[in-house]
């Protein structure tokens, strides 16, 4: 009896049965493995063939079935519905930036906000139209040079400059105006714009030859005074009080009751301004201030002024052979003669357009009916700030219409 057939046998050797699993076992790996690799090159080259096809046949290509075709009409629809609210709300930021770009440019003060905006120039600038604000910048935008530590362009510094003057508006209001600067930047520019309006626009005030009076006289003066040179008068614009005790007292008017400077200003028959003089104290008589002022050394023999009653200059006008016409007066009588009051009549008739200058002055340019700081009036070797202001005032009033009718 053998050991194979003892009922009590059992291997103890694999004797190579699991080396046939195992075997067994990579061969369905690798054949699965070759089965992926072929789905995948297959996949492949159907995707090459569907991208190199054009985009039409590939929708011929799809499945055309009614439920999946209706799904993308449906889908097509919604997205041109989507890009049409995209354009019309484009459309709409794109109108509203632009008009919110005009605002702006309108809110800014520079030479945009004011071309050809004669209403705009007229109230900011006091000039009437935007064709001379923009003769005046040429004329002296030679002189207005531009640093790159000024944020303000040159017409802006004019701009500020002619601002103060016309509303009379502080510095802390003008710096919040042109971009929020420092208020000591506007005092600065101001005072500088100034001294550059001064030396170029003090030509205006011309005294005229007796010639071009004459072929200019409007009707009223050739009617009244044919041979008037100027017509006279004096003003006055309010100070604060000076600490000098000998200053208070020559600035003190009894007029005004109160501090103030007078000017004497000369207008000529057709309504320009032809002579400013420099400030005095508000004590000064009109007599004085005429008689030291210059005024006379401009008139030729045969010449007239017109003035007020309070202007007894007869003697120191007679040296220079001119004449002096005032309003008659009662002083010791009891009433004027027939002739007297004729003549008074007609001086007052053309009289009367000095008063109108000085007015119209005064209402165009609203810092010389404010009181003035004691800076403005204290002179550093020439021309003090207010002499420039009140020089630049009368020439800027030249370059308007005058308020004489020629007729």
């Amino acid at each position: 009896m053998t050991i194979y057939n003892n009922p009590d046998w059992a291997p103890s050797q694999n004797l190579g049965h699991n080396n046939v699993k195992k075997r067994n076992t990579e061969r369905s790996s690798r054949y699965q493995g070759i089965i992926e690799k072929k789905r995948r090159s297959e996949t492949a080259n159907a995707l090459i063939a569907m991208s190199s096809e054009q985009p039409n046949e590939v929708v011929d290509k799809m499945d055309t079935s009614e439920p999946k075709a209706n799904e993308m009409s449906t889908q097509t629809d919604k997205t041109v519905n989507e890009l049409r609210l995209l354009e019309d709300e484009v459309d709409f930021l794109r109108k509203e930036n632009s008009d919110l770009k005009k605002k702006l440019l309108q809110k800014e003060l520079n030479e945009d906000a004011f071309k050809d905006d004669d209403e705009k120039v007229l109230f900011y600038t006091g000039l009437p139209t935007w064709k001379l604000l923009l003769c005046l910048y040429n004329f002296v935008s030679g002189f207005l040079s531009q640093t790159s530590r000024c944020m303000l362009s040159p017409f802006q510094r004019l701009i500020l400059t002619l601002m103060r003057m016309r509303l009379n508006l502080s510095g802390k209001d003008l710096a919040y105006r042109f971009g929020g600067i420092h208020d000591a930047t506007v005092s600065k520019v101001f005072i500088q714009m100034m001294d550059i309006l001064h030396s170029r626009l003090c030509p205006l005030i011309h005294w005229p030859e007796r010639e071009a009076l004459l072929k200019t006289m409007p009707m009223d003066f050739r009617k009244n005074c044919p041979a008037c040179a100027v017509i006279i008068d004096c003003f006055e614009i309010f100070i604060d009080r000076a600490s000098n005790p000998l200053a208070r007292a020559q600035t003190y008017s009894s007029y005004k009751h109160h501090k103030t400077v007078k000017y004497l200003i000369g207008i000529t028959p057709q309504g320009s301004v032809s002579f400013i003089s420099d400030e005095w104290g508000g004590r000064v008589s009109d007599k004085h201030l005429t008689e030291e002022c210059g005024l006379l050394e401009k008139l030729t023999p045969g010449d007239v002024i017109l003035a007020d009653t309070g202007f007894d200059i007869q003697e120191s006008v007679g040296l220079y052979c001119a004449r002096v016409k005032i309003p008659a007066f009662t002083k010791g009588k009891k009433q004027l003669s027939r002739i007297e009051v004729e003549q008074t009549r007609k001086i007052a008739n053309v009289r009367i357009h000095v008063e109108r200058v000085i007015g119209n002055i005064r209402k165009k340019y609203g810092i010389l009916s404010a009181t003035q700081p004691i800076d403005f009036v204290v002179s550093k070797g020439g021309k003090t700030p207010l002499d420039k202001i009140v020089t630049v005032s009368c020439a800027l009033n030249n370059m308007c219409d005058s308020v004489v009718p020629f007729e």
